[in-house]
């Protein structure tokens, strides 16, 4: 079993950057697929970017595509989100989620709903 543990949120103007990171305790990250989502007030969770397992692989959400990266350490127990052009609509809770994945498996889930841990979130706000 893994725990995660978000960090790095914070107030930043339009146009700023921030850097999430993600860190795991109790296991590596090794065979855990990891997507990040962020929750608005009064909406869905919603998927943000996704690195696969082996970190061969990323995902983007096209809302944030070209201005977020997500990357992982090579002792793969921390994934990070580099987040460049903030803009207020990405003001959210971050989170960050594990889809264990021991078979390998080359696909990167959308869907909150396939991932199985979840860390508490961190909030981000990008002011005007």
């Amino acid at each position: 079993q893994v725990q995660l543990v978000e960090s790095g949120g914070g107030l930043v103007q339009t146009g700023g950057s921030l850097r999430l990171s993600c860190a795991a305790a109790g296991d590596t990250l090794r065979t855990y697929t990891v997507g990040w989502f962020r929750q608005a007030p009064g909406k869905e969770r919603e998927f943000v970017a996704g690195i696969l397992w082996s970190g061969r692989s990323t995902y983007y959400a096209d809302s944030v595509k070209g201005r977020f990266t997500i990357s992982r350490d090579n002792a793969r127990v921390t994934v990070y989100l580099q987040m460049n052009s903030l803009k207020s609509e990405d003001t959210a809770v971050y989170f960050c989620a594990a889809d264990h994945n021991p078979l390998g498996a080359n696909v990167i889930h959308m869907g909150p709903h396939e991932y199985d841990y979840w860390g508490q979130g961190t909030q981000v706000t990008v002011s005007s």
